[in-house]
């Protein structure tokens, strides 16, 4: 009678299980690509007024700690999508600026679009095809992206420091390449099991990758 080695029945489970996260994480985050770009469609066509800093952070965080907490419910989901639906009504009026104030910002837009697509895919393909271990890279990133975060919150109230403004750009667009591949690993190496937090992780990375490349885009290849 056979019998079934149990190290390689765990490990076989465990195969199944990241691929299951995969597939859950990569289908939820299409979807919620795509509900954020409707959102934001809406709002460029009504022509909404950005909401200001202090409500984009209060929405964003509060749905953040809502996706968190019903993170292994139905609930979460819904959470998740009142976020990404609320982060593309956010991006519309900033698209509505690029697009009717810069004299090629739609090639600006579609510009840093594909070079958010090319990032994410090519680092996305990286982490799992050499599936190299990234997770040492938690602490570094939790770090810069609070300073980020930090210099960003002081950059607003500096517009006369463009240095400044840049430079905050510049580093989260290589923090969230870092991020992309640290949650990546995480899924492959079965760090992160929940396609929620998964598909939420990724959706800000390529959010604010995307939003910093056409800041940078517009600094530099802006045509007034």
């Amino acid at each position: 009678m056979n019998q079934v080695n149990p190290a390689y029945a765990r490990a076989s489970a465990g195969v199944l299980e990241t691929n299951k996260v995969l597939r859950n994480t990569y289908a939820l985050l299409a979807m919620t690509l795509t509900f954020s770009a409707l959102t934001a469609g809406l709002s460029m066509a009504l022509e909404l007024p950005h909401p200001g800093v202090v409500l984009t952070l209060v929405g964003y965080f509060g749905l953040l700690f809502l996706v968190s907490k019903f993170q292994n419910s139905a609930l979460g989901l819904v959470f998740v999508f009142a976020l990404t639906g609320f982060m593309g009504f956010t991006l519309g009026p900033i698209l509505n600026i690029y697009l009717t104030n810069v004299g090629n910002g739609a090639q600006l837009v579609m510009t840093a679009l594909g070079g958010t697509g090319a990032i994410f895919f090519g680092l996305s393909a990286y982490a799992l095809i050499t599936r190299k271990n990234f997770s040492f890279m938690g602490g570094m990133l939790t770090a810069g992206i609070l300073v980020a975060f930090l210099a960003g919150l002081v950059a607003l109230f500096l517009p006369d420091l463009p240095g400044l403004h840049i430079a905050v750009s510049a580093m989260f667009v290589v923090l969230m390449a870092g991020l992309i591949l640290y949650q990546t690993s995480e899924i492959v190496h079965g760090g992160e099991r929940n396609y929620i937090l998964a598909t939420v992780t990724l959706y800000v990375s390529i959010f604010n990758l995307f939003t910093s490349l056409l800041h940078l885009l517009g600094v530099f290849g802006g045509d007034e």
